[in-house]
């Protein structure tokens, strides 16, 4: 069995109990020194085998799949969630070709442990009800279809992840500048979880002076938009208001009553 495991943001206690669990019974793990902490490797065995793949290419890791027979326990152990931005797609491919049995561990994405760093919630009534992970294209902009990207995605105004961008700060800037006012609040964060994490709050159009001074290339997120200002949220969610109702409540009857008369009154 090929597991394929989310180490969480960084912090070792932050990765699911299932993956921590897939770890303690694994024979080899494939993992990435630049990208989780040795110290997640405190889940494993003392005699485990294990492949830094910092310097591994695509087919060194397939190697080290095919060097094991299917009852060996394998993890490839992922920063964050192995399903974003994890080049999880052609490992799997491997496998169904290679008949090799295999499952998706999911994990804590950065995404989610900066939003509990900087306190804020990415989806606030009115401000933001979509989340948008994106990068720049850069070397890779083979791989962005049309469409896709920072300036083309900027418009909608919703709350904005940009992963793999620490290099370029004056060019994210830029493409945000395309949709995002200068005033917008932003973040900029840096291992987050882990023992050295450093967050820099800012804003759309101090954003690349933000980042320089930061002087981070690596392991570096960005999240923009409205829900990561001071103010209160403007609106309060639907979910839980009194005079709204779901299939588990009925909304008061002070509200509903309230709300009845309100109707006639101007009906």
């Amino acid at each position: 069995m090929i597991s394929f495991v989310g180490a969480g943001p960084g912090a070792p206690d932050l990765i699911t109990l299932r993956g921590a669990q897939r770890l303690a019974d694994a024979d080899v793990v494939v993992w990435a020194s630049s990208l989780v902490p040795r110290a997640v490797l405190e889940h494993c065995r003392p005699d485990v085998v294990l492949h830094d793949s910092a310097r591994m290419t695509l087919e060194d890791v397939l190697a080290v799949f095919a060097g094991a027979d299917d009852g060996t326990a394998i993890v490839r152990l992922h920063s964050g969630d192995p399903c974003v931005y994890g080049a999880i797609a052609e490992q799997l491919d491997w496998c169904r070709a290679n008949g090799r049995t295999f499952e998706i561990v999911p994990g804590v994405t950065s995404v989610a442990a900066a939003s509990a760093a900087l306190g804020r919630e990415l989806t606030v009534p009115t401000l933001s009800q979509s989340v948008v992970f994106t990068r720049l294209a850069g070397r890779t902009s083979a791989s962005m279809r049309p469409g896709e990207g920072v300036a083309a995605l900027a418009p909608a105004g919703a709350s904005m992840a940009v992963f793999l961008a620490g290099a370029r700060p004056a060019e994210l800037q830029a493409e945000l500048l395309t949709g995002y006012r200068p005033e917008t609040p932003a973040a900029v964060v840096h291992r987050v979880s882990w023992p050295d994490e450093t967050i820099v709050r800012t804003t759309v159009g101090g954003l690349a002076e933000a980042m320089h001074e930061l002087g981070e290339t690596m392991i570096v997120l960005v999240l923009v938009g409205d829900v990561l200002g001071d103010d209160d949220v403007p609106a309060r969610s639907h979910l839980y208001a009194p005079d709204f109702g779901t299939a588990y409540r009925l909304p008061s009857q002070e509200h509903s009553t309230a709300g009845r008369a309100s109707r006639r009154r101007s009906g």
